[in-house]
């Protein structure tokens, strides 16, 4: 790890117009390029918050939430708290205009230890584990339909997955503008297939299929309610809405981002809550309760039952949503790495940009090489439940730093400032699953403690040592994938 970039002003100056404005802040150099727009802002939340989950498993919510008028009102509060929580990141976004996202926020307000953690754990466990998931997921759903009988073979599924990231990743690194033209096509075409999800539902409601729609039949436990188990319920459907905050991790490839990072928001995530919610009431239009916590993949079963021979819509649905799941997921966490490479806290080789494209390659690079290599390990999905209590805790963490900057810095220029009533509510609510988390999975949230604790000496010995021998600096400097990269004058760091 080295104490920061360093910028070649020569070359980036003269290609400055290639490169767009820089938005690093030290002036002079190729930056990320201001490609992505209003509508391909929304597609990245849109897309990243629904994956495959809406469509394969929404029954965790109700199973624990134990009734389906309780599991409706579950999807509506916390689709309300996740527009809460984007409302803070939105005044977080536009007060600090770094990529990066969480990371860059909780850096600058905390301070580099508290930041490094953030990135050590992402970079470490949480991006590449839930790439590889949702790649799987995407084979899993190309590959069924060859497979009727039984269960397509575990090699086969983990090489088309890696097909699929290879073809993304050569998309991202090629061009900003092809990758978010994927991320809108494939968010479009997801929203499509809900919609049509959701106009069954409604025509199924013209029926007077509404059975378990009705108050009396909605509120009807198909077993004990628990407080315990409503709280769980809660926390299924915050992940559910995981990936709200990702359009802050692109801040500086918006155009004009302090229009356009607020205004995606407050178009995206009541669009997806929207959705969620009648996705859902669908459901219970056409399958009772017991049918759907039975079914592995609720959307399936859903098209099977109503849609006919027409049936297979559905699984190309999933697996179409999921292709561009990963998309977004590679497009963003790669800039996180990328901010992670500017401050210092990476490796300076990820902060290198491409001068002609504009997109930075090896934080591209990166994330591929770091999700292929989880695809060879059978302990995602473990490694998975130890980080999500972790990444949880960041949002948290980063709302409260929000509180903090109004008390540290009051004068500083705000050109979106929320009332402070909203942060609370959002960490009244955050406490209360953080603490149901600790007290029903303590091994589990304590695991993830231990690997997020695990950036600690990480970061003394790369980052906060300062008088580190010459040797090691020259280590990492001599790279033979840097020096080749200055040789060719075809990225900059």
């Amino acid at each position: 790890m080295t104490d920061g970039p360093r910028q070649r002003s020569s070359t980036a100056g003269s290609k400055d117009g290639a490169g767009g404005k820089e938005s690093g802040g030290d002036g002079g150099g190729v930056a990320l390029k201001k490609e992505i727009g209003l509508v391909s802002a929304c597609g990245i939340i849109v897309g990243n918050i629904i994956g495959s989950g809406i469509f394969v498993s929404p029954k965790g919510v109700m199973e624990n939430a134990s009734s389906v008028g309780i599991a409706l009102i579950v999807w509506i509060i916390t689709g309300i708290i996740t527009a809460i929580g984007a409302l803070c990141y939105a005044e977080l976004g536009v007060t600090i205009p770094k990529s990066g996202g969480d990371y860059s926020y909780v850096k600058d307000i905390f301070g580099g230890l508290a930041g490094f953690l953030r990135l050590w754990i992402a970079v470490l466990v949480i991006y590449p584990t839930n790439q590889a998931v949702i790649a799987l997921t995407f084979s899993n759903y190309v590959l069924q339909p060859l497979f009727p009988t039984c269960f397509p073979p575990e090699n086969g599924l983990r090489l088309l997955a890696a097909v699929c990231l290879l073809l993304l990743t050569w998309v991202n690194c090629s061009s900003v503008r092809w990758a978010t033209r994927v991320q809108d096509i494939f968010t479009a075409g997801k929203l499509l297939a809900l919609a049509l999800i959701i106009i069954m539902g409604i025509v199924q409601i013209c029926k007077g299929e509404y059975y378990w729609l009705e108050p009396a039949n909605a509120f009807e436990p198909f077993k004990d309610y628990d407080v315990g188990l409503i709280a769980l319920a809660f926390l299924q459907g915050s992940f559910a809405y995981g990936g709200w905050n990702f359009l802050n991790y692109v801040t500086e490839e918006l155009v004009d981002p302090y229009v356009n990072l607020p205004r995606a928001i407050y178009i995206s995530i009541p669009l997806v809550t929207f959705v969620y919610v009648f996705a859902n009431i669908a459901y219970v239009t056409a399958m009772t309760p017991q049918e759907l916590l039975a079914s592995n993949a609720v959307a399936v079963t859903f098209g099977e039952k109503l849609l006919g021979v027409m049936a297979w819509i559905m699984p190309i649905s999933v697996a179409l949503s999921t292709f561009g799941g990963v998309n977004g997921s590679l497009f963003t966490s790669s800039r996180l790495f990328f901010a992670g490479a500017r401050e210092g806290h990476l490796p300076s080789l990820l902060a290198m940009i491409h001068v002609k494209r504009c997109t930075p390659i090896p934080a591209l690079l990166f994330t591929c090489l770091s999700t292929l290599l989880m695809l060879c390990t059978s302990d995602m999905y473990t490694l998975i439940n130890y980080v999500g209590f972790i990444n949880y805790l960041f949002y948290g963490v980063t709302v409260a730093g929000q509180i903090v900057l109004r008390i540290k810095q009051p004068d500083m220029h705000r050109p979106i400032k929320i009332s402070l009533i909203w942060p609370v509510i959002y960490l009244i609510f955050w406490a209360f699953l953080l603490i149901f988390s600790l007290y029903s999975e303590p091994v589990v949230c304590g695991i993830g403690l231990a690997i997020m604790l695990t950036g600690v000496p990480v970061y003394f010995l790369g980052v906060y040592w300062d008088n580190k021998p010459q040797c090691f600096d020259a280590f990492v400097d001599s790279s033979p994938h840097v020096q080749k990269c200055k040789k060719k004058k075809d990225c900059i760091v």
